[in-house]
């Protein structure tokens, strides 16, 4: 089958897509895949990025705009900075410079399209066993993906290499070779060019067998996902994104570590190796309720309180400090939150308690004490207050308090003291932790005031 019509056909089992944009190197895969989708009459952009890293780099991206233009193609020079470094630490920062501007470039819908074939899902799949992968990373490439806000397909997937160098010779094309891609210092150019001619002589159809084995570890990888999703289904938390440890318990050990990832994953946290996940296990799960246990890793910590695993960005040290805030204008925090103050009627802090006075905001010392309001007046230490209310220690010590002249008032996100609570029909002022992005989206003039979160 013409590669052409190998590409109608896989476009064909994808969702429709507005454009179609072609990650183009210059290179022989790329542009054998810019060329036969020229062919198809859809609608294209070619997009090269730029790094810069070769002395070359100035005739690939001139190479990269004729060949488009002579195609009927347009083209889009994609210019990026790359983190110098050497060896595999470059080739890695290129490629996430890469992706990083791929993505900038890709609308709602649209598909971007790379020239990734069978050669390339073997050489993944080798890097990924020698590196101790689990079955994700030997699933290596999927044909499709969501990437930004659209897709990202490698149509080519199931031809080898040496169909794309037929195809280009057939057509007499021309194409840039890059010199890093003999630089066999680098691990998947020594696995190209040192390991798999040795494998191909003594088994011929290494390629085929590696790529299918990949296939079969993608489709394993996508019921061990179906089951995560059972077992997170059935071992939430007592609050929300947490997990149950005594459900967890339930489980296999690789059952477990199964849900653990699958979760982290979904909480947009970075993975654990085996040691840590191990630690986990070890550490974190069998701990007392009360012995507040913690593992971390870059990017990500977990952390226990009583049965609930909660997963979590680092959190850095709050400073000690007292913020003089003036209502009328949000409040930034130390750690990127930002307090705000709404008017509202009949519900939160008393604007007539707050006028004239001094209003501050810090963060737990040790000591506090508030008079919650509804509860008949008896003060509390917030220790037990928070104890009462399930709040992890260490979101205690992020709660701000509010004091009105020296005196705590409000408890934000969670009570208002006595005397300071806002009766029904009083002007009020509801008091909210948001974000940035909270902020610029949301409509701040109502007169709802959200309850305290306990």
């Amino acid at each position: 089958m013409d590669i052409a019509d190998h590409l109608r056909l896989f476009l064909q089992s994808l969702p429709p897509a507005g454009r179609y944009l072609v990650a183009y190197s210059g290179g022989l895969d790329s542009h054998v895949l810019l060329h036969a989708l020229s062919r198809l009459g859809i609608k294209l952009t070619a997009l090269h990025v730029h790094h810069g890293l070769s002395p070359n780099a100035e005739l690939w991206a001139e190479h990269c705009l004729a060949q488009s233009a002579a195609l009927g193609v347009p083209c889009t020079v994609l210019r990026v900075q790359v983190a110098q470094g050497e060896g595999s630490g470059r080739e890695a920062a290129a490629r996430s410079a890469r992706y990083a501007a791929l993505e900038q470039v890709l609308e709602e819908g649209e598909m971007l399209l790379t020239a990734h074939h069978r050669d390339d899902q073997a050489e993944t799949l080798l890097l990924m066993l020698l590196r101790g992968a689990g079955v994700a990373g030997l699933a290596a490439m999927p044909p499709l993906r969501r990437f930004a806000a659209g897709w990202l397909a490698r149509p080519l997937l199931d031809l080898p290499r040496d169909a794309l160098l037929h195809y280009a010779q057939m057509h007499g094309l021309s194409w840039v070779d890059d010199e890093s891609n003999f630089d066999t210092s680098l691990d998947r150019n020594y696995l190209r060019h040192e390991l798999l001619p040795g494998l191909r002589r003594r088994w011929p159809a290494a390629g085929r067998a590696l790529a299918r084995s990949a296939a079969h570890l993608a489709e394993a990888k996508e019921l061990l996902e179906e089951l995560a999703v059972t077992d997170l289904n059935q071992t939430g938390g007592g609050r929300p994104g947490t997990l149950s440890v005594a459900a967890l318990h339930g489980l296999s050990p690789p059952r477990r570590r199964n849900l653990l990832r699958h979760w982290l994953r979904g909480l947009g946290l970075p993975l654990p190796d085996a040691a840590h996940l191990h630690r986990i296990e070890q550490e974190v799960l069998p701990a007392r309720p009360d012995a507040e246990p913690e593992v971390g890793w870059p990017g990500a910590e977990v952390r226990r309180y009583r049965d609930d695993l909660h997963a979590m960005p680092p959190l850095m040290p709050l400073p000690a400090m007292e913020l003089s805030w003036d209502t009328a204008q949000p409040l930034p925090l130390p750690d990127g939150r930002v307090l705000i103050a709404a008017a509202v009627t009949g519900t939160g802090l008393s604007a007539a308690r707050c006028a004239g006075a001094g209003i501050t905001v810090r963060f737990r010392v040790g000591g506090e004490c508030c008079a919650p309001a509804g509860r008949g007046g008896q003060r509390h230490e917030l220790k037990k207050l928070f104890q009462e209310a399930g709040v992890p220690p260490w979101e205690r010590k992020r709660v701000p308090l509010l004091f009105v002249d020296g005196v705590l008032a409000q408890v934000v996100g969670y009570w208002i003291c006595e005397p300071y609570a806002a009766v029904p029909g009083e002007a009020a002022l509801c008091c909210d932790l948001r974000t940035v992005a909270d902020i610029a989206s949301r409509d701040e003039n109502n007169d709802n005031c959200p309850g305290p979160r306990a």
